[in-house]
């Protein structure tokens, strides 16, 4: 091979590549003077519209007539603008239904779901036994569910005890009063202590204070003494009936005061973490359809159930309407890590995508630039972002996954742009090489 058979086929591939230019259809070669002016961008190559990677130096299309996708100096954006920004026509927008919305701060918190057991709240919960034996006079309380308030009278028991109890404070009264005006202090003390150890004893077997006047008043033994109502609330058992011989171990009634009841749900270990004591919770049942009850975490287990896995929380709720009833079941969400000033964003605007979220901000002139965010809490529809994006912002909540798509073309696009420049000098440096090895074949061939 000599050197004039290598300058013959060298001019002739330049040959061919020029008339194949010259060759192409005018109207494409138009459209690449069109969009070659002063104020477009420069158009480095054409890209496959389905495969980044095939590309060509002039406008075509591929097997299925696909155009093929200029690729611009600037990546199709302004050169300060991150990679993967994506520039979209107004009206195109509109036609794919883009939405946006405003980035927030405001209040957010973590949201568990559990089921609920209402019941009792045991510090208004009495249950009356008798300090003494006797027997039931009379009921003046004979009904279940009826509503009591403080000191009502719920019965009247006659009792042996009782009665020589009163027997005992008449007669130190009477002997109070005998030497109250001596000048004998000891005597006069004495006296008084007695007086006042009869007195204690009718309080200890819950004799009311005003039947206590009445004996001081009336120096009269009363057969029937009075039980009453330690609070208000509602007759939920009686235990007696009127003529029954009772003792101590009887119950005599069950009040229970529900304008305050607590609700009992079993929290998972994994999710116990979250919760503290004041912690809002919201409850619905099925027999207040619409209402909700608003209360609040006021007790946390110290140990967990072993075969459940589970700890039980407890909540206290108001109860004005007694529309909660101690047995039922209700559904139960606390709201819990609460974060008042939280930077938020809808939870469907967020793109995941493998080891990373982002978001699309979207900007004036059509333009939408990816962002990659750290996320923290959802709650209500809402998704906090710890850092990416700042209140204000408009970010995209429709039609991203079109977008996004463009945005990793773009990118891609990007990369083979930074990488092609080295291969394409590494290249002309093996061509360089082997056009040296050549020369050096052909001098030695002519030496000999």
């Amino acid at each position: 091979m000599n050197k004039s058979a290598i300058v013959v086929a060298l001019a002739a591939l330049v040959i061919g590549l020029a008339g194949g230019f010259l060759l192409a259809p005018v109207d494409l070669q138009q459209m690449q003077t069109s969009d070659s002016g002063a104020s477009e961008p420069e158009v480095l190559f054409w890209r496959n519209p389905m495969n980044p990677a095939i590309t060509s130096p002039v406008f075509t299309q591929d097997e299925m007539g696909m155009d093929y996708i200029p690729v611009y100096a600037d990546g199709g954006s302004g050169g300060d603008e991150p990679t993967g920004t994506v520039t979209i026509d107004p009206v195109v927008v509109q036609n794919i239904g883009v939405r946006t919305a405003l980035v927030e701060q405001r209040p957010l918190t973590r949201r568990i779901n559990a089921l609920g057991h209402v019941d009792f709240n045991e510090e208004q919960l009495a249950r009356l036994h008798p300090k003494t034996s006797g027997w039931i006079e009379k009921l003046d309380i004979e009904e279940t569910g009826r509503q009591v308030n403080k000191d009502t009278i719920l019965l009247s028991i006659y009792s042996p005890d009782l009665v020589a109890a009163q027997r005992e404070f008449l007669v130190a009264l009477a002997n109070w009063e005998a030497v109250r005006n001596s000048s004998a202090t000891q005597v006069k003390n004495s006296a008084k202590r007695v007086l006042q150890g009869a007195r204690d004893r009718l309080e200890l077997f819950d004799v009311p204070a005003h039947q206590i006047h009445e004996l001081e008043q009336t120096r009269k033994t009363m057969r029937n003494l009075h039980i009453h109502s330690p609070f208000q609330g509602r007759v939920m058992k009686i235990g007696v009936r009127e003529g029954q011989f009772i003792t101590p171990k009887d119950e005599l009634y069950l009040i229970a005061d529900l304008s305050r009841i607590w609700v009992y749900v079993d929290i998972y270990e994994d999710d116990l973490q979250w919760i503290n004591i004041g912690d809002k919770a919201e409850l619905r049942v099925r027999a207040a359809p619409g209402q909700t009850f608003n209360g609040k975490v006021n007790f946390i287990h110290p140990v967990q159930d072993p075969k459940t896995r589970t700890v039980q929380v407890r909540l206290e709720f108001d109860n004005p309407n007694l529309n909660l009833k101690p047995g039922m079941f209700a559904n139960v969400v606390l709201h819990v890590d609460p974060r008042p000033d939280a930077v938020v964003v809808p939870t469907e605007a967020i793109v995941r995508s493998g080891d990373r979220e982002q978001l699309f901000i979207a900007k004036a002139g059509g333009k939408f630039e990816p962002r990659e965010v750290v996320l923290g809490i959802s709650a209500a529809g809402y998704t906090q972002v710890l850092d990416g994006v700042a209140p204000g912002e408009q970010v995209v909540v429709s039609s991203h996954f079109l977008i996004d798509s463009e945005s990793k073309l773009r990118e891609a696009t990007a990369k083979m742009m930074a990488i092609e420049p080295a291969a394409m000098g590494h290249t002309m440096h093996e061509m360089d090489m082997d056009m040296d090895m050549d020369e050096l074949d052909m001098s030695d061939m002519e030496m000999e």
